[in-house]
């Protein structure tokens, strides 16, 4: 028999991802508070003691499904801010890959967006600064543009708002199997995002 210890772990991390897949399925159907640990056991086919196993407090795994989603995204705007110098197409590229992110992960992102609420007051804290961090960059994409004088921008922080909310908003009423894809959707998102703030030429 082996000595490694390393199948253990696999096995207990797989465990972890199996209720956390299950609580997104769950959440996303019934709301966290139309959800029991018993709801989120019988989706991933376990018992409802293996849920304490691995996670001491439904809020937990709410905490880390909305810990996980925010980083994601926070890298997809970071990836997009920097795939190009143009300031005009920086802001298409933000608002086009944060809305496909939002599109392909819909279900996700309704849950960490719609119940952020239902954290504890130091996880709010820890999601809340992830969601700064997102809107900084987009301030900066945002006063980059006005200094090149090719945007045209009174509220920086208002215009930044807005234009991050367009794309999360759309989780409310996005459904994969619809004719509607995620490309779709970060193109026209996009282009709406550039002809809202660019300067007239």
């Amino acid at each position: 028999m082996s000595t490694d210890p390393a199948p253990g772990r696999d096995r207990s991390a797989a465990t972890r991802e199996r209720l956390l897949d299950a609580a997104v399925d769950a959440f996303a159907t019934s709301g966290f508070a139309g959800t029991t640990t018993r709801d989120i056991a019988a989706r991933a086919g376990m018992s409802p003691a293996a849920v304490y196993v691995h996670h001491a407090t439904k809020e937990d795994l709410l905490f880390e499904i909305s810990r996980r989603g925010h980083r994601s995204a926070v890298e997809i705007t970071e990836k997009a801010y920097a795939s190009t110098e143009d300031p005009v197409e920086r802001i298409r590229a933000i608002v086009s890959e944060f809305s496909r992110w939002h599109a392909i992960n819909s279900r996700v992102g309704r849950i960490v967006q719609y119940e952020f609420d239902a954290l504890t007051p130091e996880h709010r804290a820890e999601i809340a600064e992830s969601r700064r961090a997102n809107e900084k960059i987009m301030r900066d994409a945002l006063e980059a543009g006005v200094e090149a004088g090719v945007l045209a921008v009174g509220d920086v922080k208002g215009t930044a708002l807005a234009l991050l909310s367009m794309s999360i908003d759309l989780v409310r009423w996005y459904h994969p199997e619809g004719q509607i894809t995620p490309d779709d959707i970060a193109k026209l998102h996009g282009e709406l995002a550039v002809r809202m703030v660019a300067a007239s030429r």
